[in-house]
Formats: structure tokens, sequence, C-alpha cells
């Protein structure tokens, strides 16, 4: 698969915190490529204590970084897919930033 840039779904700076890696960044790291980040989250709950339609619903959890990403193809990375919001908003900022193409792995499905 060709891209330009690998994309782990990022945690917000709290959850970093209490949990000391990124879990998405790790699985890019270990697999030995380059972990771009061009996301950062806004702190909210959990999802594991969210039920499927808060999720469903939730607001836009993600922010770009400023980057050139401009005609880019994209590969996110995340640890487990549930109902898919997360891929979804990571996804349609990184649209809405310009990128042309975005397409995504996880390890699990919950």
């Amino acid at each position: 698969m060709d891209f330009d840039y690998l994309v782990p779904i990022p945690l917000s700076p709290e959850r970093l915190y209490e949990r000391g890696f990124n879990q998405s960044a790790a699985l890019i790291h270990e697999a030995g490529f380059t972990v771009t980040e061009l996301l950062k989250r806004i702190h909210s709950e959990k999802q594991s204590k969210k039920s499927r339609q808060e999720r469903i619903h939730q607001k836009q959890v993600f922010e770009l970084i400023p980057a050139d990403i401009e005609n880019k193809v994209i590969l996110l990375i995340d640890d487990i897919y549930t109902t898919g919001s997360t891929l979804y908003y990571a996804a349609k900022i990184l649209k809405i930033g310009g990128a042309s193409s975005i397409c995504s792995i996880t390890l699990a499905r919950g």
C-alpha cells in the first residue's frame, strides 16, 4: 500500500499521561515505520465509558496539526475499531485539511 504519511490516532494529553504511551504510535514504531503526528485529540470522556449511541453521535474530537497534507495519501492506524466514529472524525478533519485519500488499519475489532 502506498502512502505519504502513517498517522496514529492520538490520545488526549490527559490519556497519554495516564497510559504513558500511545498504543497506535507504538504499533507504527514497532513495525519499523516513521510516525507522523498530524492530529491532536481534544480531551473527552473515555470511549470505553460511552454507549454505542454516544460514540456515534459525538462531536469532532480532533484538530489538525498544521502541516502540508494537500493531495497526500494518509494511512491512519488505530488499535481497536468499535463503531468507526474515531476513524470517521479523524478522516474527516484530514480531508478538510486537503488530503486526497485516507485509509485505515486497525489491530482489532471490538
